[in-house]
């Protein structure tokens, strides 16, 4: 494993207070919510240490967006210093990586991508529009859409003979077409099963968008860690009038595992979005500490992002190599993006919720798949984003556990 990315010890790794080492005794190896065992880059580990040392704790820039161009004057900037920061280093980053002219001025800063999405919806929707979502998904997709004061609409994901995902065209044309229907929230690449759309499907969710007038919101979160093999195309990146009336939600929460600290990007396709999201700036603020990670990693940690992406390549070939020689009954498709994978269990006999099983008698913690939409009945969501010993580890347990059953 590369060095940059430590050594995964697990005894040092327990030593860690997130929620992923704290929300299950010791003898439970956590391999469930999305965080990443590797240790952070260099350069996010200086710039906080900077902060640190300097008392810099204090809130982030809470200048109102007002749009680009606004504000300008002697002594006066644009946009403030976070907003203004965040938006290069990310602009940069998307220029650099997926050929993706980001304004920066047009960029806003958010707590996180679920908060900013909620946001919008309530920005951009009436009480009680429906919002398409595409299960298995990301529970908040669920939660946050009724908490926002919206309701689900289900065009569930279709899957063929070989246990792939993809978008059904005619499901969701079918719910973007119902009455009230106000926004499709797309999630791409996709979680759990981690798809990554292709040009040609985005195109054609740009058009169904456009021909029914509905929002389009895509949750990029996971972007950069696409493999080899696959392409990641930002919905903004498109040729399409839909761009307009769309937003996308960025972070460098998962890319470079800092999720704690709290801090997200939001990009309307148009100064009008902008102007829906403007009485909404307080709702927005993240953490200026994310702030300052967060422009570390865009500016200064690309090699440590190559590094883990390397390491997912590799350990999403390991997990087909090792479920094929002790668990051949779960269902596997390597994912094309992310450290997370969806096993298929409903061969084994394991009931709706297999991750019941595998925590009781294997002492190893998964995702429960029915969390993620009654599509995931029989399924398990698992975390690769770790060292091969302990993705080792953890198939080990889930074979012991079915020994035991």
């Amino acid at each position: 494993m590369n060095g940059v990315l430590g050594s995964c010890d697990l005894a040092h790794l327990r030593r860690r207070r997130s929620y992923k080492w704290t929300a299950y005794p010791g003898d439970v190896l956590p391999a469930f919510v999305a965080e990443m065992d590797f240790d952070v880059a260099e350069p996010i580990v200086e710039a906080l240490s900077q902060a640190v040392g300097l008392s810099d704790f204090g809130y982030p820039n809470p200048t109102p967006y007002e749009g680009p161009g606004s504000h300008e004057g002697p002594g006066r900037h644009d946009v403030s210093w976070s907003r203004r920061s965040f938006g290069e280093s990310f602009a940069t980053f998307a220029a650099t990586r997926w050929g993706w002219p980001v304004d920066p001025a047009r960029v806003l800063v958010a707590p996180d991508v679920m908060t900013a999405i909620a946001e919008v919806l309530t920005a951009v929707t009436e009480p009680g529009a429906g919002v398409v979502i595409n299960p298995p998904v990301y529970p908040p997709f669920f939660s946050r859409v009724s908490l926002s004061g919206r309701r689900w609409v289900q065009a569930p994901l279709a899957r063929d003979e070989g246990g792939s995902y993809h978008l059904d065209l005619d499901a969701l044309e079918a719910a973007l077409a119902e009455d009230g229907v106000g926004a499709y929230l797309l999630c791409n690449p996709h979680n759990p099963v981690g798809r990554v759309w292709s040009r040609q499907d985005l195109l054609r969710v740009a058009d169904l968008c456009l021909a029914y007038e509905r929002w389009l919101l895509v949750d990029e979160i996971h972007s950069p860690l696409v493999m080899r093999g696959a392409e990641h195309v930002p919905v903004m990146s498109l040729d399409h009038e839909v761009t307009g009336r769309s937003f996308a939600f960025v972070s460098a929460s998962k890319g470079w595992n800092i999720p704690g600290l709290k801090c997200a990007g939001v990009v309307p396709g148009s100064d009008a979005g902008s102007e829906l999201l403007r009485p909404r700036w307080e709702a927005l603020l993240p953490s200026h500490l994310g702030v300052l990670a967060s422009v570390a990693a865009f500016d200064r940690s690309l090699s440590w992002l190559d590094a883990v992406v390397s390491q997912l390549d590799e350990n999403r070939l390991l997990l087909s190599r090792l479920l094929a020689e002790q668990i051949p009954s779960l269902g596997y498709v390597a994912p094309e993006a992310g450290y997370l994978a969806w096993l298929d269990c409903r061969d084994a006999g394991l009931g709706s919720d297999p991750a019941e099983l595998f925590l009781k008698s294997g002492r190893v913690a998964l995702s429960p798949g029915p969390a993620f939409g009654e599509q995931g009945q029989g399924h398990a969501r698992l975390n690769i984003g770790t060292s091969p010993a302990l993705v080792g580890e953890a198939v080990s347990r889930m074979a012991t556990a079915l020994r035991r059953d």
